[in-house]
């Protein structure tokens, strides 16, 4: 039975599927759409309609959307890897009308990290959580004491006079060919950051990398656990429709 729906909107792919919010589990097969090109407002509005009429959700199932963006009480205030127009649309008011349904709507590693609080790594975790997502940048999410604290971009903070994201990424890691040990030096930098300045009680790593967490995440040292993700490429669909059900306002 589905208790919520999540879309996670991407660069190159619109995901959907409906969310058993008693097991975190998709409750039907996920369901992906190409991104239109341009990917303007209207065209992704569209292209979830097609989700939506894909499952056919009963009208009091409330949809959760991850974003791409950081979105500030549920404006876009800028964004990288949709089309510029974008920038200043209310996401929840929009697709609310084109949906016709009450919709959340959440930055893309915000809904993730909520995901490993609620169902995943993190399940229980007291204080302080901070889940990154390694993939083309770095994602991050605040969680304490299960609540999420949006839009913190711990992938811009300064590392070594740069850009953290473009130093330790996933994405740095392929381009320039590093194997594992190498990297896991750029990452301890970024981790040991990390915990300096905001001292948490558990780090959870995420992104598509992290199912060879065995082959980078014992390379680190800091002074709380960092552990993997579990919920992997389920997180932000998962995250999306738990805040939807539970209310979200960002």
């Amino acid at each position: 039975m589905s208790d919520a729906f999540g879309i996670d909107i991407g660069g190159s792919g619109i995901k959907g599927a409906p969310v058993d919010l008693d097991t975190g589990s998709f409750a039907d097969d996920r369901y992906r759409i190409p991104t239109p090109h341009p990917s303007t407002p209207d065209a992704v509005a569209d292209t979830c309609e097609e989700l939506i009429k894909h499952f056919k959700p009963a009208d009091d199932v409330p949809v959760g959307i991850t974003f791409p963006a950081p979105i500030k009480h549920g404006t876009v205030g800028f964004i990288a890897n949709l089309d510029q127009s974008w920038k200043g649309v209310n996401v929840p008011e929009l697709f609310s009308e084109r949906l016709g349904r009450t919709v959340v709507a959440v930055n893309d590693a915000d809904a993730a990290g909520y995901a490993e609080a609620k169902f995943g790594a993190a399940v229980g975790q007291e204080g302080l959580v901070i889940v990154t997502t390694l993939g083309t940048g770095i994602g991050s999410a605040f969680i304490y004491n299960g609540q999420l604290i949006p839009n913190t971009e711990l992938g811009h903070l300064e590392l070594d006079g740069h850009v953290a994201e473009h130093r330790a990424s996933a994405g740095v890691r392929e381009r320039n060919e590093w194997n594992f040990k190498k990297w896991a030096k750029k990452l301890q930098k970024y981790y040991s950051h990390l915990d300096m300045l905001f001292s948490p009680d558990l780090i959870v790593v995420g992104g598509g990398v992290s199912k060879d967490h065995d082959q980078f995440l014992p390379l680190i040292s800091v002074r709380c656990p960092i552990v993997p993700a579990t919920l992997r490429n389920q997180a932000g669909i998962v995250g999306a429709a738990a805040l939807a059900s539970e209310g979200y306002e960002g």
